[in-house]
């Protein structure tokens, strides 16, 4: 059986894809996540990210890249349709 998801919805209702541009409004955070990790998820909110994939559980997972001072770091982060809202490309 096929657990895969193709689209999500916002926290507005509207049916998204891969490659559509999403504003992300909060995150769960996991419990156990060390403190400059928290701080990286955290800094998230309020930022557009393309959506990278969708997994089973219909979460659509967004990363974004940090310059840190000795090397590149990233962040990716599964939201919740009540987590995101939708952008128009020429918005993003």
């Amino acid at each position: 059986m096929d657990a895969r998801v193709s689209s999500v919805m916002d926290r507005n209702g509207r049916v998204m894809t891969v490659g559509d541009h999403v504003r992300i409004l909060s995150v769960s955070p996991d419990v156990d996540m060390d403190e400059d990790d928290l701080d990286m998820i955290l800094f998230m909110v309020g930022s557009i990210s393309d959506i990278e994939k969708i997994d089973a559980e219909g979460r659509a997972w967004v990363t974004m890249w940090w310059n840190c001072s000795e090397a590149t770091a990233v962040s990716s982060v599964g939201l919740r349709s009540h987590e995101m809202e939708w952008v128009p490309p020429e918005m993003a």
